[in-house]
C-alpha cells in the first residue's frame, strides 16, 4: 500500500529432513506468480519423484522417499505460510502420492506458542516477523516443529547480519527494527526504494508524526488487499490504526527477508517525509514537502 493524503486514507544447520535453502531475493512478486512456484512439489534436483532424499534407500534396500519443496515469499504473514503448508499438502498427495505430516492446524499453534528468539521480547504474542521466508525441503516425515525450528535458524543466521548500530543511536530497539523491516516488505516493490522507505518511518519517528501506513492497518483488522478500507475501519482505534496512532505498531505486519532487515536498520539519509505510489504500480514517489505529496497525481492509488 501507499502513503496517501489524511483525508483518503534460527539458521542452525539444517536437519536431514528438512534443509532451507537460500531467502528468496529481489523484487517482491504478486502473490499469484509466487504461488504458482510455491505449490510446485518438486524432487531435490530434477524435479522427478525419483531423485534419492537420504541414503536411506541405498542402505536399506527401500526406496528413497522423495524431498519435496515448500516456498514462503518475503512478506508473506503467519497465516498465509500456514495456508501454503495445507496447499503444498494437497498437491503433494494429488502428484507425489504423499502425506506429508505437516499440518496448518500444527503450524499456527507451534508459531504463537513458541518462544522468539533470544534478545527479543519474550511477552510477543507469536512469531510474526520471526519465520524467515525462503525455500525449505521437507520429506513425509518432516514434523511441523521441524519445519518452525529450520525458519527460526534461519532467521537467527540472517538477523546476525544486520548491524543494529544506528538504529541503537536513534533509541530503537531490535525489535523495533524487525517492525520496520516488516513494513517496508509490504510497501516496497523496487528493492531501491528500501531505504526510502525506511527513511520516511524514521523521519515521521523523530517528529511524532504518524506514520500513516495502511498496510499496517489492514493486518490490524485482517482487511484484505483487494478490499477497499471504509472510513470507519480509518477511524478505528487499532494500535495497529497508523493513520491516527503515532509510533510503530505494537508487532510486525510480515515476515521480512533479509534485503528489508538490512533497510529497517541501515535508512538513506534523506530527509522524505511522504511517499505515494507511482502510476506504474510499482515505484513511489517522495518527497519532503506536503504540498508536492498532495499535488502528485493520484493514479497509482488505483493499483491493485
Amino acid at each position: 500500500m501507499e502513503e496517501r493524503p489524511p483525508h483518503v486514507r534460527r539458521q542452525r544447520q539444517a536437519s536431514n529432513s528438512v534443509r532451507a535453502l537460500a531467502a528468496l531475493g529481489g523484487l517482491i512478486l504478486g502473490v499469484g506468480v509466487l504461488a504458482a512456484i510455491a505449490f510446485a512439489v518438486v524432487g531435490r534436483s530434477s524435479g522427478s519423484s525419483s531423485s534419492p532424499a537420504t541414503s536411506e534407500g541405498t542402505t536399506t534396500g527401500r526406496p528413497p522417499k522423495p524431498v519435496l519443496r515448500i516456498v514462503f515469499p518475503e512478506g508473506f504473514t503467519r497465516e498465509q505460510m500456514g495456508e501454503r503448508i495445507t496447499a503444498v499438502n494437497k498437491i503433494a498427495k494429488s502428484r507425489r502420492h504423499v502425506t506429508p505430516k505437516l499440518s496448518e492446524k500444527e503450524y499456527l499453534k507451534l508459531t504463537e506458542s513458541a518462544k522468539p528468539p533470544a534478545g527479543f521480547p519474550k511477552e510477543v504474542p507469536n512469531l510474526e516477523g520471526f519465520l524467515f521466508p525462503a525455500t525449505y525441503e521437507f520429506t513425509e516425515d518432516t514434523t511441523t516443529k521441524e519445519l518452525v525450528d529450520d525458519q527460526l535458524d534461519a532467521f537467527d543466521h540472517n538477523w546476525s547480519q544486520v548491524d543494529q548500530g544506528y538504529a541503537r543511536s536513534k533509541n530503537l530497539t531490535q525489535y523495533d527494527v524487525l517492525v520496520i523491516a516488516s513494513m517496508i516488505e509490504k510497501e516496497v516493490l523496487v528493492p531501491k526504494e528500501r531505504p526510502l522507505v525506511a527513511a520516511v518511518i524514521y523521519n515521521r519517528l523523530k517528529i511524532g508524526m504518524p506514520l500513516g501506513i495502511d498496510a499496517t492497518l489492514r493486518y490490524g483488522l485482517h482487511i484484505p488487499p483487494t478490499q477497499a478500507i471504509l472510513q470507519s475501519q480509518l477511524d478505528t482505534p487499532s494500535p495497529y490504526n497508523t493513520r491516527c496512532c503515532p509510533g510503530l505498531p505494537p508487532t510486525p505486519i510480515a515476515n521480512p527477508g533479509l534485503a528489508s532487515m538490512q533497510a529497517a536498520a541501515h535508512p538513506a539519509k534523506v530527509d522524505y517525509l511522504y511517499f505515494v505510489r507511482k502510476p506504474d504500480c510499482r515505484s513511489h514517489f517522495f518527497t519532503a514537502s506536503q504540498e508536492e505529496f498532495d499535488n502528485y497525481p493520484r493514479g497509482g492509488l488505483e493499483c491493485g
